[in-house]
């Protein structure tokens, strides 16, 4: 549903979106030839705008498709509603590290043969109502298949589900296989044979997340297809059409995105055989200037084998240390500037960028403003920067922005924090290569894996994290970063963080600010660490060769 390419061509939303953009510039560096399909997005997710007070509003984004994209002259449809309605494609080429293209291809309704209405289908990210996102899903799934038959793709190996957005390519799919053995409805055969060429990736264990529509929508907007509707374990679940049990069997292979998430994955979805491919990020993407600059004096071909910045613990630490206070003070400078922050490069600087939202809770840091204020004066002073966006309709979301400008207001005196508006990947980078330490603090156990941050450590900035996501497969404690709370833990009753809380402070206090503000040379070898040990490894290129190997062929 969602591809981040470029800063400044609005079709992502967040983590999802980016994640998908690295997966594509990784396939593209490999030579491993894939096509990608999403919508056009033609007026973004959204502007973010921040009064005063922290309260979110959401201005529409208009961009130049023409200035990135090139039209593609062949044009398919798809039929919502018993009406037709027409797209075409644009085309954009990511290159990748010798020169191998991976093309991805948005799909646009904005034609003037269509209604005014269905014009707007491509238009929003996680726009509209149930019923504007499912006419979405019939033309992600059924028109990406039909374009790309359209553009000539006829040999396709594998179909990759990257969520259930996508699930209805599995009708398109199921139709081709009915019309080559020359009957009008499908069977269990066409299902065995669909099943073989299709793979699914499951990304969140958040109820929400996974798309389900009433029967008599998906009736209305797909068609009396009374053939589909009656296979009722593929197209009717508990009376819904959900698109993560389409997608789930529909595939020969699934996986989760972090192995905890496998296992939760299993247990939400008994009887079906999940996997587990941890997630990564394009190292040579989300590496800092002065990191990239660095590593190529001491590893050269680090961008062709990303398991090369292993070799990072050879690195003289006062140049490690040099990049890094470089990328800090572009950083700095960037918020003092947007924020008017009067934030110091000498202060430990902690980073919190994520989507705005109840279970990442990104308010949980300041939870008791009076024992952060003596963490201050007597460990060591600390800042803090925060970015990110709510969903337009997740008041919850909203409010913990609003609860992090009032402590915002209330530490003024004694801590600086800022909050950069209009989250994007070009803050994200910023923050991620510029901070002292990435701190992180879901509701365990929902958070998938989380990427925010793997691109931290490709950047030597480590992690000061829940245990959850990846960094349960990331963390060492004390060598890559520090744990906040214990493992294992299932959502603490009753919205009560306060152990979480408390860890955290303990380890700010005990550990981290002593650390970073007494034994520089032993938080470089953190620093370090985090580079040869989570760089390496959690990275979008080991990801893809796990693809390929594993769920491709």
């Amino acid at each position: 549903m969602e591809i981040g390419l470029e800063v400044r061509m609005p079709t992502y939303s967040g983590g999802l979106g980016v994640l998908a953009g690295d997966t594509i510039r990784s396939a593209a560096d490999l030579k491993v030839p894939v096509i990608a399909v999403t919508l056009l997005h033609r007026k973004g997710y959204f502007r973010q705008r921040l009064d005063a007070s922290g309260w979110q509003t959401e201005e529409s984004i208009e961009w130049a498709v023409e200035s990135f994209l090139k039209e593609m002259p062949k044009k398919t449809f798809v039929t919502i509603e018993g009406r037709t309605v027409h797209l075409r494609s644009w085309k954009y080429e990511v290159n990748g590290i010798g020169g191998f293209g991976v093309p991805v291809y948005f799909l646009d309704s904005d034609l003037p043969e269509n209604s005014e209405w269905d014009r707007t289908l491509t238009h929003f990210l996680y726009g509209g109502d149930q019923h504007y996102r499912l006419c979405q899903e019939v033309i992600l799934g059924i028109g990406g298949v039909r374009m790309l038959r359209a553009l000539g793709y006829e040999s396709i190996k594998r179909f990759h589900m990257n969520e259930g957005h996508a699930s209805l390519l599995a009708l398109e799919l199921l139709d081709e296989e009915a019309r080559k053995a020359g009957r009008g409805s499908i069977t269990q055969d066409d299902v065995e044979a669909v099943r073989e060429n299709c793979v699914f990736t499951t990304h969140t264990p958040v109820s929400a997340g996974h798309d389900q529509f009433p029967i008599d929508l998906a009736r209305r907007v797909i068609g009396s297809r009374e053939d589909f509707f009656n296979v009722k374990h593929i197209f009717s679940f508990d009376g819904l059409l959900n698109m993560t049990y389409l997608a789930l069997y529909l595939s020969r292979y699934v996986n989760g995105v972090a192995k905890k998430h496998g296992e939760v994955s299993r247990l939400m979805f008994t009887g079906y055989s999940i996997a587990a491919i941890t997630n990564g990020v394009h190292a040579a993407t989300w590496a800092a200037k002065p990191f990239q600059e660095l590593y190529d004096r001491h590893i050269p071909g680090w961008r062709e084998d990303n398991f090369s910045l292993r070799y990072a613990l050879s690195i003289p630490k006062e140049e490690v240390w040099e990049a890094h206070a470089l990328a800090k003070k572009e950083l700095i400078q960037h918020v003092n500037r947007e924020a008017g922050a009067g934030m110091d490069a000498e202060v430990l600087t902690i980073g919190f960028a994520r989507r705005a939202t109840t279970y990442k809770r990104g308010d949980l840091f300041f939870q008791d403003s009076e024992r952060l204020k003596r963490i201050s004066s007597e460990a060591g002073r600390i800042q803090v920067i925060y970015a990110g966006k709510a969903h337009p309709q997740d008041f919850g979301g909203k409010e913990i922005i609003r609860r992090i400008f009032h402590a915002k207001e209330s530490l003024k005196r004694d801590i600086k924090v800022a909050y950069l508006e209009n989250y994007d990947m070009e803050i994200g980078k910023l923050i991620t290569s510029g901070v002292d330490v990435w701190l992180n603090t879901p509701q365990p156990p929902l958070e998938a894996s989380g990427t925010s941050g793997m691109k931290a450590a490709v950047n030597g900035v480590p992690s000061l994290s829940v245990l959850d996501g990846w960094w349960i497969e990331g963390h060492i404690e004390g060598i890559t970063g520090w744990a906040i709370g214990e493992a294992g833990r299932g959502p603490e009753a009753s919205g009560d963080w306060s152990k979480d809380a408390l860890s955290l402070y303990d380890k700010l206090e005990k550990v981290v600010c002593p650390l970073f503000y007494h034994d520089r040379s032993r938080f470089i070898d953190v620093m370090r660490s985090s580079i040869a040990l989570n760089g390496s490894f959690f990275n979008t290129q080991r990801m893809m060769l796990e693809y390929v190997l594993r769920a491709y062929f």
